[in-house]
């Protein structure tokens, strides 16, 4: 192509330069004024015939100009041809270099070998940019497959426990044919504990990879103060049993998107503040609508969280302690970050120095029509 394009300009060229000169040449002079010539054979040459003479003399000149220039400007142009095919075809292949050093990684990168990377050196052009992008790409591809990975092994390790458990007590009431009534349904109540565990682990794990895939085709208005008031209600025993100090400063803040993905976010704030608690401690929830966003506000005391480990809580299955009381599976904060990020908002989670976690969320408000609002009938 590079050869191609080349030729054709020098082609254009010469052919332009060729007319200008064949113009040229064929352009005629003014006629000298009529002379006399010496006599040539024993007669005198007229001013015509000198003209004549001269015409002739003019026509070969100008004809073998052109048939030389035609040949020279042909030579030329073959071997401007030939330079422009051998420098197109260096000059192509060095531009391309770095292009076949991007296709060969690519074709070398496997799902055992993320972790390889273009690292092109050069001037920052066009293809340094696509190199790091590539490079750009591949971290985030051997970043997901990673936590792919962690997350199927933990999720396998979570589940294997309740189902051990259900083996081992049926196992056990199967070996003893003398059991009576009682400690069959003792272990009938154990097993039933092991399948809820499974459920609500099933559940999280639905809950947080339909969070991860989108937020909602039709969205709904969702009132976050309603939702807190839902999730308030459910945990009301849990907050009297545990001498809990319930603080609230409900305002209203619609959001849009998925109702069951909202109402599950706040849920879940709710839950984890009333079950990571100390005893005589308190939970605080607040909702507030400050311009474009909605915002809630979930606070709570307990133990103290160390700041560095802050950021571990947001990961799944993963937790401060997995022998605490009342631990769950560590996909609480999880699902929360997944569910915000759906929605287009954003998390911030910060350790109390008297001990607990302050949680702020903030969601889009819906402030669109064209929206279902959502109706709530709490009962206090």
């Amino acid at each position: 192509m590079y050869a191609g394009v080349l030729v054709v300009c020098g082609a254009l060229l010469l052919a332009a330069s060729y007319g200008l000169v064949a113009r040229s040449i064929d352009s005629e002079p003014s006629a000298p004024p009529p002379v006399l010539a010496p006599e040539v054979g024993g007669g005198p040459v007229t001013s015509e015939s000198q003209l004549q003479i001269r015409q002739q003399v003019r026509e070969q000149i100008e004809s073998e100009t052109l048939s030389d220039l035609r040949l020279y400007y042909l030579l030329a142009l073959t071997a401007m041809a030939m330079g422009a095919v051998a420098l197109g075809w260096l000059l192509a292949g060095r531009a391309l270099r770095p292009v076949h050093a991007i296709a060969a990684t690519a074709r070398d990168v496997s799902r055992d070998s993320l972790d390889r990377r273009v690292a092109l050196d050069g001037p920052e052009d066009e293809l340094k940019d696509l190199a790091d992008t590539i490079d750009t790409m591949l971290g985030r591809l051997d970043d997901a497959f990673a936590n792919q990975q962690r997350f199927v092994a933990n999720a396998s390790h979570e589940l294997r426990t309740p189902l051990a458990v259900i083996r081992a007590e049926v196992d056990v009431a199967l070996a003893d044919p003398d059991a009576s009534a009682d400690e069959l349904r003792e272990t009938a109540e154990r097993v039933r504990a092991a399948t809820d565990r499974s459920e609500r682990l099933i559940e999280s794990l639905l809950t947080l990879s339909r969070s991860e895939a989108e937020a909602a085709a039709k969205p709904e208005l969702v009132d976050l103060a309603a939702a807190a008031e839902l999730a308030i209600e459910h945990v009301e025993p849990e907050l009297r049993a545990n001498g809990l100090e319930l603080r609230t400063n409900l305002r209203r803040a619609s959001a849009k998107g998925d109702r069951r993905l909202l109402e599950r976010l706040v849920a879940n704030l709710v839950e984890n503040a009333a079950r990571h608690n100390v005893p005589g401690g308190w939970v605080a929830v607040s909702t507030r609508l400050t311009g474009a966003h909605a915002g809630l506000t979930v606070e709570n005391s307990g133990p103290v969280v160390p700041g560095d480990r802050v950021g571990d809580l947001l990961e799944p299955f993963q937790r401060l302690s997995r022998h605490a009381p009342g631990s769950g599976a560590g996909l609480g904060l999880s699902i929360v970050r997944s569910v915000a990020d759906a929605h287009g908002g954003s998390l911030d989670v910060a350790a109390r120095p008297e001990g607990g976690l302050r949680v702020d969320v903030r969601l889009p408000a819906a402030l669109s029509k064209g929206l279902t609002e959502r109706a709530y009938s709490v009962t206090r």
